[in-house]
């Protein structure tokens, strides 16, 4: 068995949802989380600009301008059978790939593990 975890962005979590159901798949947890990749979120705003111009608070001036701010991202985990991770993996990319930064990241992880509190049902039993 393995986990997929993947950070993807808030907008596609209902399209990635759908995707995932359509291929059999529609069982999974969804959170919300804060990060950032390396890097810089907001090179082409230069800090100045934002002092020079009094009608923008400086909350938002400074949360703007901030260059590792974290940004708002959904992470999916979803445990499937070790022959179902390409397909996951390959239906989540396809959804959520748009060739630009931020996209999200993809881990897979092996689960030694896994029962279903309702049954007793252990390994593969528990997650399908």
């Amino acid at each position: 068995m393995k986990e997929i975890i993947a950070v993807i962005r808030m907008n596609m979590v209902n399209q990635t949802k759908n995707a995932l159901a359509l291929e059999g798949f529609p069982a999974f947890t969804c959170t919300k989380v804060f990060g950032r990749g390396k890097k810089p979120v907001n090179d082409q705003v230069p800090e100045e600009s934002f002092l020079m111009n009094s009608n923008i608070p400086a909350e938002v001036a400074e949360s703007i301008s901030e260059k590792h701010r974290l940004l708002p991202k959904r992470l999916l985990s979803i445990t499937v059978p070790d022959k179902d991770v390409d397909r996951v993996v390959n239906t989540i990319i396809e959804i959520n790939q748009t060739s630009n930064p931020g996209d999200g990241k993809i881990f897979v992880l092996s689960v030694g593990e896994a029962v279903r509190v309702r049954t007793g049902e252990t390994g593969e039993q528990a997650i399908i």
